[in-house]
């Protein structure tokens, strides 16, 4: 199974041909899933999540970034009064995502780590650590940080994440020698397989001015890059239950459009109706 799905719903105007916020219920219309980044700022409350249920169908599912304490965005702290508040958001965050569980419609929980969380001993061990507090949760797992790649190093960390049962994301971004990661799709998890596409802006994935956001995924796939994708889709199908892809490139407001033109290619079509328009029938 391939299932295409975007960063956020709200951000895609060309799927309404409005310029406007897009609805939720707009959104799961044209795509079975979607990647949140909500709880990496703040775990959401209980309400939050059910009310996001009921504006879409049964089968969608959501893509959850993990909360940042999670993810040591606060430059891993060992201090044990902090690792103390480190398993807090742990047990608050798996509170806050059990009706997604209890329906199925949680896809995955994006551990997307910072730059600076190297391969070394401590990042491996706390990898094992996220395995033993999300036991029984999916977990995707993105590394930025070019030290867990490499010639015999992606095969040892393919072979870790597959014992932890994680799927390695497979990242399509800006890579030089001095950013960014390899486009190395590897297989760890037999249920799931999942793609992030960020785009090819080496100028704006560099940008460190208060635009930077403005610029970073500012870029838009042409049909050779997508044609190129789809072949490698494809051959990552046999390997895996279902291959997700995510569109993050979207500073231009590429995404959706992008997003679609692979559907296109891979011959998907999505027949998912969202609750608005099924009431009408």
């Amino acid at each position: 199974m391939i299932t295409i799905g975007l960063t956020t719903f709200s951000e895609h105007p060309s799927l309404i041909h409005e310029k406007r916020k897009v609805r939720l219920t707009e959104y799961s219309a044209h795509f079975p899933v979607v990647e949140l980044d909500t709880p990496f700022y703040a775990i959401p409350k209980v309400e939050v999540i059910t009310h996001w249920q009921q504006q879409v169908p049964n089968n969608f599912q959501f893509i959850l970034k993990a909360n940042r304490v999670m993810t040591m965005h606060d430059q891993g702290s060992e201090d044990p009064v902090y690792n103390q508040q480190r398993l807090v958001e742990f047990n608050n965050y798996k509170r806050a995502i059990a009706p997604l569980m209890a329906t199925h419609q949680l896809k995955s929980i994006l551990f997307q780590f910072p730059p600076y969380f190297s391969r070394q001993v401590a990042t491996i061990e706390y990898l094992r650590r996220i395995h033993t507090l999300m036991a029984g949760y999916p977990i995707a797992v993105e590394f930025r940080n070019p030290s867990w790649y490499g010639k015999e190093i992606t095969n040892d960390v393919a072979g870790y994440l597959h014992e932890l049962g994680f799927s390695l994301v497979g990242v399509d971004e800006p890579h030089t020698t001095n950013m960014g990661v390899p486009f190395e799709p590897v297989v760890t998890n037999e249920d799931l397989y999942l793609l992030r596409f960020h785009g090819r802006n080496v100028k704006g994935w560099s940008e460190h001015s208060k635009d930077w956001r403005s610029q970073r995924t500012l870029y838009r796939y042409s049909q050779a890059e997508l044609q190129e994708f789809a072949k490698t889709i494809l051959a990552l199908q046999e390997k895996t239950k279902e291959v997700c892809v995510i569109f993050n490139n979207n500073s231009g407001g590429d995404a959706a459009d992008n997003a679609l033109q692979l559907q296109k290619l891979l011959g998907i079509s999505f027949d998912g109706l969202s609750p608005l328009q099924m009431d009408l029938f």
